[in-house]
């Protein structure tokens, strides 16, 4: 018999208006590959009208689940590091704890330029205990790569380097335990040198606190594929497509432009072209 949760799955997404035609893609996925779940989204954001939410909470609400819209204009973030590519929206995943209802005690975050491939229970159901954080690293511990973070960000040796593209939070022990202060503090000592700024002051502040994750099962990245196949697990997209949940186009290599270099891009197409199916039966 096939586990059918009784209380919704709780997402989180944090973008801006332009991301919302590839929010809805990756929508479209969780929805398809989880179809005997509910979810509730929470949208945090910063100026997008609910007007232009108005497929997202069409195809959400066929599903039986909800979108729920926060405005994040309750922090103090005018001063955080930004650039193009790394908006103000990317430090809200941090404080979500403050921002979601108390009623919510877990939520798990995925970025809008990813797709799913398979049922997120196993991940959404993982005991976090004493973890405030489930995400996975793309990094060798025992790289180069690493510990040159460690002495950029003044990370413990043993706390691993995360990409925050898919992020399951225990907001129960957050809320008891996370200090914001630390968290600004860490942003004014570090400033000059943050590069992907979520990610650095999630490792470098929470290193003990983040269980690991599997990435070639949750976080299967072009990089990632290029770098193992076909050498490793016999590598390939039908290994891909039979044990990754998640493929992740992080970076600048995105798979609705035109200049995508890679192999991963065929999940995003097929997302796509079932979703554009999905609306015309």
């Amino acid at each position: 018999m096939n586990f059918i949760p009784t209380n919704p799955i709780n997402i989180l997404v944090t973008l801006d208006g332009n991301y919302i035609p590839y929010l809805n893609v990756m929508l479209s996925t969780l929805i398809r590959f989880n179809p005997d779940c509910v979810f509730h989204v929470y949208l945090l954001h910063s100026s997008i009208s609910i007007r232009a939410l108005g497929s997202t909470e069409k195809m959400l609400s066929d599903a039986g689940g909800c979108l729920i819209p926060i405005k994040a204009d309750n922090l103090a973030l005018d001063e955080v590091p930004t650039t193009s590519r790394y908006p103000k929206e990317i430090y809200y995943r941090i404080f979500a704890a403050s921002y979601l209802p108390e009623t919510v005690d877990r939520v798990l975050y995925l970025d809008p330029d990813l797709v799913l491939n398979g049922s997120i229970l196993p991940l959404y159901r993982l005991p976090m205990e004493e973890y405030y954080y489930a995400a996975a690293s793309h990094i060798d511990s025992l790289g180069l790569l690493h510990k040159l973070n460690e002495l950029r960000l003044d990370m413990d040796d043993d706390s691993p380097y995360i990409n925050s593209g898919v992020l399951l939070m225990n907001l129960s022990l957050l809320r008891k335990e996370q200090d914001f202060a630390d968290v600004f503090r860490f942003i004014e000592k570090r400033k000059s040198l943050l590069v992907l700024p979520d990610q650095d002051i999630i490792s470098s502040l929470y290193g003990s606190k983040i269980y690991t994750l599997d990435p070639f099962r949750y976080n299967m990245t072009e990089r990632l594929y290029r770098m193992h196949s076909p050498f490793e697990k016999g590598l390939d997209l039908n290994w891909v497509r039979a044990h990754s949940i998640v493929i992740y186009y992080c970076g600048r290599n995105k798979p609705w432009k035109e200049n995508y270099i890679g192999d991963l891009d065929v999940f995003y197409k097929e997302a796509v072209a079932g979703m554009h199916a999905g609306k015309e039966t």
